[in-house]
């Protein structure tokens, strides 16, 4: 088994290297053959003086050139799931792929531009993503044809506890590329028959929500044997992660601090949320204008909605959107989530939610320090009291400030359920870093373009929570 995961993990990174390869001998012809001969040339004015006499470059230099893509190119790649072979789906790491390209491609263009000491023409710079997503898409797609004829799916064992075990069975049939659940058995059944079946013709157990007591043995086993174990976290497992490893005695120490991110850490998260917030308003100024203008038009409503949420240590504010539901959308006064399909949006408002042009007069509130860039969802205080009375530990995600994007949006779902939210929420505080911070900020640009992070709650999941952290 160590050696079949072995042969799994180079042949990802050969294929990784090679679509890495392929993009940077694009690139390398593009330089060679339309902007190195631009870079070279001397430029002269009008009145005909020399204002830059171009640069020459020796084997050294293009190498350095051509160095500097390639590692931006596995940066990006390796930040937007680009290289997740077998482990996205083909059409994700597709996906990826046009993101890190861009990015890549955008901060080249400009580097060329400093080299010239103007801006060089940007038809090349083009042609050459069109010619490398045509490339990037072949690639994502033959690449995965190749992984899954070569490996297939994962033969896994389910170990259930007291609660059913649908959801966990419809996430993992999601891809069933991956993984294959054949058996499910209750903890209920008796640790010996489930230490018997492990050892069976499985290549992975999955622990789904069992007793402690009874989950700590079975890992001791599964490790001893070398089994791979799929484990969903408990509030607990996700706090005691995020500690701190110390070395005061002779046994190991974890620190789980009582606050969560440190001073040093909260000034440069603050100093980070002024400065891109000044940017962003006034780059998108013009669109908040025509938005603005098109909400009033359309009904003659109110054009922002304000709302109170709560953000650190369950601090009030009123948050501000662009109205994206009808006036009256809550006119019995009872809070409630979005939900699919939901009937009071307006055709507009379906419009600036699904590009998230509804969001942008939050950059005021991050402004004024209410909220950051990046942290949990801020919640409506009826929400947020619905949670708690199933949920308790739906408190600790408020011991930083509310953000406008964070890890649970990053790797949930706007559908996803507020346990599984509360727990991606807890993994980013009792984890963060400014590198954190700044990774998030990446990956939402992605997020922005992925429809299915729009949509609303199933009805049956506002209420659906749980509390298995016991």
């Amino acid at each position: 088994m160590r050696k079949l995961e072995s042969i799994k993990r180079v042949m990802v990174l050969i294929l990784g290297f090679i679509g890495l390869a392929l993009d940077t001998a694009l690139y390398a012809y593009f330089w060679f053959e339309k902007y190195y001969p631009v870079v070279r040339q001397p430029r002269i004015n009008a009145d005909g003086y020399l204002i830059s006499s171009g640069l020459n470059l020796y084997f050294k230099g293009h190498l350095l050139i051509l160095a500097i893509y390639f590692i931006l190119l596995l940066f990006f790649s390796n930040t937007y799931g680009g290289l997740k072979i077998g482990y996205l789906k083909p059409l994700d790491v597709f996906f990826s792929q046009i993101f890190a390209l861009f990015m890549v491609n955008f901060i080249s263009y400009f580097q060329i531009s400093l080299m010239r000491n103007w801006l060089v023409p940007v038809v090349p710079i083009i042609e050459l993503v069109v010619i490398q997503l045509i490339i990037s898409f072949i690639w994502a797609y033959v690449t995965n044809w190749l992984y899954r004829s070569i490996f297939p799916p994962r033969q896994m064992l389910l170990v259930s506890g007291e609660y059913p075990t649908d959801d966990i069975i419809r996430k993992f049939g999601s891809r069933k590329d991956r993984f294959d659940i054949v058996k499910c058995m209750n903890i209920s059944e008796g640790m010996d028959k489930i230490y018997e079946e492990a050892l069976q013709r499985y290549d992975a157990v999955v622990i789904w929500d069992i007793p402690t007591q009874e989950r700590n043995k079975l890992l001791k086993y599964l490790y001893a044997h070398s089994i791979r174990v799929y484990m969903m976290p408990k509030i607990t497992d996700v706090m005691v992660k995020g500690a701190d490893q110390m070395h005061l005695f002779d046994t190991p120490v974890l620190l789980l601090r009582e606050y969560s991110i440190k001073v040093e850490q909260r000034a440069i998260k603050r100093l980070i949320d002024i400065v891109c917030s000044l940017i962003l308003i006034v780059l998108s100024s013009p669109v908040m204008l025509i938005t603005a203008i098109v909400v009033k038009l359309y009904d003659g409503g109110p054009v922002l909605y304000k709302q109170v949420r709560c953000t650190i240590d369950q601090k009030e504010f009123n948050i501000m959107k662009f109205r994206s539901m009808r006036v009256d959308a809550e006119k019995d006064g009872v809070a409630r989530l979005a939900a699919k399909n939901d009937s009071r949006i307006t055709p507009i408002g379906k419009f600036i939610r699904a590009v998230r042009i509804d969001e942008l007069p939050q950059l005021f509130n991050i402004l004024s320090g209410d909220m950051s860039f990046i942290g949990p969802r801020p919640e409506r205080p009826e929400i947020i009291a619905q949670y708690m009375e199933e949920m308790p530990e739906f408190a600790f995600r408020m011991k930083v400030k509310a953000g406008l994007a964070g890890y649970a949006q990053v790797y949930g779902k706007y559908n996803t359920t507020p346990y599984d939210k509360l727990k991606l929420d807890l993994t980013y505080i009792q984890n963060y870093s400014v590198w954190l911070d700044l990774k998030l900020m990446l990956l939402t640009i992605k997020i922005l373009f992925t429809p299915d992070a729009t949509e609303g709650v199933e009805q049956n999941q506002v209420t659906a929570m749980k509390n298995d952290n016991k």
